[in-house]
């Protein structure tokens, strides 16, 4: 968050999980949107009016479909790399479910109403889709990467017709840029494509995510041939794999790049690079002469602080992190880890969140359960706070704040078969270093006398965690520090979440109240 009369911003201006964002501008608004996976609601929509400061307004999709797919969490399905765009008076947002195919929704305002999801073309693989409306020609074109995981393919993009409506695709498809003939290029994905200047562009990363490069693709005709060129790459900087994103130009003639840089435990939090054109040319296999290409950053390296766009002032803003939860309604900056169910969340006359001891089969392993209500992990040294109270009479009930990811840490409360109620600090290793369910107590229980604790976790760089809590009588730390780990495809996750053992009937609730995340 850049203070308001700065004249410059300093990188990254999202600085948490926004994996894969495309960016688009409609009149004297930019928005946002980014890849959400399994979680729900997904396909966040972001909005600014400077590029450097984002507010959440919205999601597109409440839920995920096929919705028997993600009745449980998938971190490595779902939302891939959507791209946005606005046409014909609406906002249209594609993406690919690497186990389904692609998938578009769209709505006349960015807060909605969406549409249900459509699927454009189904398939194994199809993932990274963009759109595109050519206003010369009056044709629709769609391009999209492969998964090779699904489909056994990879760094090639295919380019097919498209309906005008947006709803299918009118060829077979053809792939108009091959990584594997291209010199030093590997795992090509997450194309953006663009009609300027006469050509057709694409820009699209290369090289894979912690150590790739964006390039940048041009044709006079759609389905090619393409020359290629590295716009932007390390170099000298601390910025690994600079690419995958969207160019915006503003409504004062300035050229923008919004991209990610994937910071581990921290996912993948995004930059803005200035851009521009060079005005020169090089020649096409053919012989023709080609026009300018795109430079980003300082002459193609990312920049850490940078002039800022010339555009009106804004307030300082950021995605929300704090909650009151008003009415046990919970802000937009929550995910469910999986497509949520009616009476995970309890309606209340007053303030906290009130969750439902859900009932599982094996309670010890968060990884597994679908009613773990989550957000991104700040990528700012942080302190995030919440009071807690376990409203259930059931043994092995239990309920707290975690940090979640491959490997996980929590601390809560949980009720036992005596009655009593202690406070609890458990981890589990990384899920390929463990066995399933093999939770371990990360410190000795001790008493919660009335059931009430204040949760803390104080986050320092390299996502190392240290957990306290305060019973009323002063914070008290507990257990060792504990590096977050990512998932394996995003970062690690801030976590809330009630369970009890499986049985039957009602197993009673847990209310947080007054979440709260500071920066140290």
């Amino acid at each position: 968050m850049t203070p308001e009369h700065a004249r410059t911003y300093t990188n990254p201006v999202l600085n948490a999980d926004w994996s894969d964002p495309d960016v688009i501008r409609v009149g004297d608004d930019f928005y946002l949107t980014a890849s959400s996976f399994g979680r729900a609601p997904g396909l966040p929509l972001l909005h600014s009016r400077d590029l450097v400061n984002w507010t959440l307004v919205g999601h597109a999709l409440d839920r995920l479909e096929p919705a028997r797919d993600f009745a449980a969490p998938r971190q490595d399905s779902g939302v891939w790399a959507p791209s946005l765009r606005h046409h014909a008076g609406r906002f249209w947002i594609f993406w690919g479910d690497p186990d389904h195919g692609v998938f578009q929704v769209n709505a006349p305002g960015i807060r909605g109403p969406w549409t249900a999801p459509h699927l454009v073309k189904s398939g194994k693989g199809l993932i990274d889709p963009c759109p595109l409306w050519d206003e010369e020609s009056g044709e629709a074109y769609l391009v999209h990467a492969w998964a090779r995981s699904r489909s056994g393919v990879k760094n090639r993009l295919t380019g097919h017709r498209m309906r005008p409506d947006g709803t299918g695709l009118l060829d077979e498809g053809k792939v108009i840029v091959d990584g594997d003939r291209l010199p030093g290029w590997f795992t090509l994905e997450g194309p953006k494509l663009y009609r300027h200047d006469g050509w057709f562009w694409i820009l699209a990363p290369a090289g894979s995510v912690e150590t790739g490069w964006q390039g940048a693709f041009r044709s006079r005709a759609f389905f090619g041939p393409y020359e290629e060129k590295v716009v932007l790459e390390q170099k000298d900087t601390d910025v690994n794999g600079p690419h995958q994103g969207g160019w915006v130009r503003t409504q004062t003639g300035e050229d923008w790049f919004l991209h990610f840089q994937s910071r581990g435990a921290y996912g993948r939090v995004v930059h803005l690079q200035p851009m521009r054109w060079d005005g020169g040319g090089t020649s096409r296999p053919s012989g023709e002469s080609g026009g300018g290409w795109p430079v980003l950053g300082d002459d193609g390296a990312p920049v850490a602080e940078h002039r800022r766009p010339a555009l009106p002032p804004q307030p300082p803003a950021a995605p929300a992190t704090d909650d009151d939860f008003p009415g046990g309604r919970f802000g937009r900056q929550w995910s469910w880890a999986a497509n949520p169910r009616d009476g995970w969340a309890v309606r209340h006359a007053g303030d906290g969140l009130r969750l439902a001891c859900v009932r599982a089969a094996d309670v010890h392993d968060l990884r597994q359960q679908p009613n773990s209500l989550t957000q991104r992990l700040p990528g700012a040294p942080s302190v995030v706070e919440v009071d807690l109270a376990l409203d259930s009479e059931e043994p092995g009930a239990r309920a707290g704040l975690a940090v979640l990811g491959d490997a996980y840490r929590w601390i809560g409360l949980q009720r036992d078969g005596d009655g009593t109620v202690h406070l609890v600090h458990r981890f589990a290793d990384a899920a390929a270093e463990s066995v399933t369910g093999a939770e371990r107590d990360a410190d000795r229980p001790c008493p919660a006398p009335g059931g009430r604790v204040r949760l803390r976790i104080e986050t320092a760089p390299g996502a190392r965690c240290r957990f306290s809590y305060d019973l009323g009588d002063g914070p008290r730390p507990t257990g060792r520090e504990f590096a977050a780990r990512p998932w394996r495809w995003i970062g690690a996750q801030l976590g809330l979440f009630a369970l009890a053992p499986g049985g039957r009937g009602h197993a009673g609730t847990a209310t947080f109240t007054r979440f709260r995340v500071g920066h140290r």
